[in-house]
Order: C-alpha cells, then structure tokens, then sequence
C-alpha cells in the first residue's frame, strides 16, 4: 500500500446501491498491508458498516472473527459501546450530513451523524466516536478511518483537521476519488476546484494509560493587535480598508491605535516613510492608493 491510492473498480464488495459506501479495496489493502502472509487480526471490527462492504471483504479474507456496527443493525455509534476490544478498527463515517443515511435506511434516528446539524455539533459527535474506537482498542492495534473533505455554501471544511486524534498517526494516505455524482457537473465558476480525493488516517495505540489527543484550535485575531506585522502590511490594511484612497491624516487616525504604535514615538513619520520607501503605494495629490503589480 501506498500513500496514493486509486481504486476506478470498487469492487464486488457490498450494495453498489448503497450511496457513500467505500471501495471494498481499501479495507483489504489495508488488512493485507498490516497482517501480511497468513497472518489475521485477532479482531477486526467495521464502525459505520453502512452496506456491507467489510463484511464482504473480510468472507474473502476467510476472517472469521469480526463484528461490522452500524444503525443499519441497531448499533448505536453515539450510546453503544463497542461491544468487543480490537486490534484493527476501520471506521468510514458520514462526511456531515453531505449523504442522509436515514433516507437510505428508511427511517430517523436522533443520533445519526449525517443529520442536518452545525458543523461544530458534528465534529464533537465525531470526536466522541473516535475517541470510543481508540479506547477499544488493545495496544499496538489501529485505527483507519475514512473520510473527506466538504464543501458547502462557498465555504471549505476539512474534518480531518477540525476533528480531534487519538493516539498516534501512522499513515495519511490520500484516496482518490471515482464515480461521484458531482463528476458531471459543470461549474461556471473558473476558479473552483473540485473535491476528488479522500483521506485515509491509519492511528496506532502505542501506550494503555498515556494517549496522545491533537486538537486543532482556531482562534481569531485582530491585526491590530499583532506584533509581528511590519508597517508596510499595516499600512496596506489600511489604504485597503479605507476602499484604495487614503491621506496620511486617514492612516495615522487609524494605526495609532495599533499595538505596534505603542512603543513608537514616531508613528506618523513612519507611515510616511513606509509610504515613500515602498513600490506598493502610488500618490496622487494627497491621496495614497495600492499599486501591487
């Protein structure tokens, strides 16, 4: 296996009807990657077994000993506990609510993690989930976990990055993706870029008490308050805020205000010489325009 991975057949694994089911390739790759010749895990469990395909792919492998939870057979992935330790745990969660399993299912369940819900909602019930699957696992057992990328509303939204890990990664690999609904869509905005890949995380559980957990943070900051900005990108914030035309009187009212003019005595003299000194400004009469070309 490869840090690539491309799969244009799916394979004869599970119900090809079943929307957003993965390529039972990647789960035998992935099986006969780690436990090679005629070695087995002792346990292989499938969280989010949606169609099938585990399942499937573990009969091939004449892997005997493997449980595949889902909603579809009234396992719960929010309340239930997985109800067996492991060794090789794959789990192929719902991209938010991109695909609704409870159409394909028939029916409505509260905790389903493809419900319409916020983003930040859905990452902590995922958060939940994941952290239930590294627990269950004994030392030296994985976790791969399947998942992509959204985009929704003009907005990106990468899971992987926003959700938190547990333990320690082993390997990123990135899936390609084949046969999605979108590929015939033609999109008249020139600039966007299509989603076509997936991400494939392999965990490893290394220690029993101590588990490593990255969490990812964004916080929101205002320039002004930065230190580490030169004059030149505060004062192009600020010909740029005030709509490309700006007397110095105009920028001075508003970076002295800066965190950056607290220990400078000589605010004014400095726009001014960051104003002359640099080829990104250009003068007419009094007024300071933008000019990166």
């Amino acid at each position: 296996m490869q840090s690539v991975v491309s799969y244009s057949d799916r394979g004869k694994y599970g119900n090809p009807l079943y929307r957003g089911n993965c390529s039972g390739n990647v789960i035998k790759d992935l099986l006969k990657h780690f436990y090679p010749a005629n070695l087995k895990p002792q346990k292989f469990i499938e969280v989010f077994s949606g169609g099938g395909t585990g399942k499937d792919v573990v009969k091939e492998l004449n892997i005997s000993n493997s449980l595949h939870l889902d909603l579809n057979n009234g396992w719960d992935a929010l309340i239930d506990e997985i109800p067996s330790g492991a060794d090789f745990i794959f789990s192929h969660p719902p991209y938010w609510d991109i695909i609704s399993y409870a159409r394909q299912r028939g029916n409505y369940n509260v905790n389903d993690l493809s419900n319409n819900m916020d983003y930040e909602e859905f990452i902590n019930k995922l958060n939940l989930v994941n952290e239930k699957i590294y627990h269950s696992l004994v030392v030296g057992g994985r976790h791969a976990i399947l998942i992509g990328d959204v985009r929704k509303q003009g907005k990106y939204y990468s899971i992987i990055k926003d959700m938190n890990w547990y333990g320690d990664l082993e390997s990123h690999i990135i899936k390609i993706q084949h046969n999605c609904l979108s590929d015939n869509k033609i999109y008249s905005n020139n600039n966007f870029i299509p989603i076509k890949h997936e991400h494939l995380l392999v965990f490893k559980k290394n220690k029993i008490w101590i588990f490593n957990i990255k969490v990812t943070n964004s916080i929101k900051e205002n320039i002004m308050n930065a230190t580490n900005i030169t004059w030149r990108d505060l004062v192009q914030a600020t010909i740029d805020y005030l709509k490309d035309r700006a007397t110095i009187d105009e920028i001075y009212n508003i970076l002295i205000k800066s965190k950056k003019a607290q220990n400078n005595k000589h605010v004014r003299e400095k726009i001014r010489q960051t104003l002359n000194n640099n080829n990104n400004f250009t003068k007419v009469k009094n007024i300071w325009t933008l000019c990166i070309k």
